[in-house]
């Protein structure tokens, strides 16, 4: 975590207005709200907008499976340093076929563990797009086994949870009362 408190604070959910009210009802009508939602309906429109894409990224038509799609988010938010997104991922991590050992070798990059050679190169060109913005050529060969669409959707993921990780790092979105930080994200 960045921030001790948040910057945005998540909404009042007993004070919605109209807009709000209509974009967090289907959260609502599944549990409690997470704070990232209830703090990004301060602007309903764009959680709106942003839940279409997230829902893209997250849903079968996305060709990367749960496991390398997991594999991608949660290297991304440990590369920014976002507390947030890799606690709430390190669940869904476990749920999509990763062990808590690799969830925890992810930290180390795409050399340290005992990865497939097209899991090293996933976690490569996670490296390489939050630092350069750019896949290096031999990266992107190694990635052939995905195919083009794959090598779109890692990119996509990458885009959509290095902005995610922005938003929650900058607004000081804060973990949800029953989880841990890992400590080794508390960068405050």
């Amino acid at each position: 975590m960045r921030l001790a408190k948040p910057r945005v604070a998540p909404l009042d959910l007993g004070t919605l207005d109209a807009d709000q009210a209509e974009v967090l009802a289907p959260f609502q009508e599944r549990g409690p709200v997470l704070n990232i939602f209830a703090t990004m309906a301060r602007a309903p429109a764009a959680l709106k907008a942003f839940l279409g894409w997230g829902n893209y990224i997250l849903s079968r038509r996305n060709s990367l499976s749960p496991r390398r799609r997991e594999l991608a988010i949660l290297r991304t938010g440990y590369l920014c340093g976002s507390g947030y997104e890799w606690t709430q991922h390190h669940r869904i991590g476990l749920n999509s076929g990763l062990s808590a050992a690799e969830i925890e070798t992810i930290k180390g990059g795409p050399d340290v563990g005992q990865w497939s050679p097209l899991e090293r190169a996933i976690l490569r060109a996670c490296d390489q797009l939050v630092s350069d913005h750019f896949v290096a050529d031999a990266t992107w060969q190694a990635l052939e086994e995905i195919g083009e669409k794959g090598r779109m959707d890692l990119v996509f993921t990458v885009g959509q949870y290095t902005q995610v990780s922005m938003l929650l790092n900058s607004f000081g979105v804060q973990l949800e009362a029953d989880v841990a930080l890992d400590p080794d994200l508390d960068r405050r």
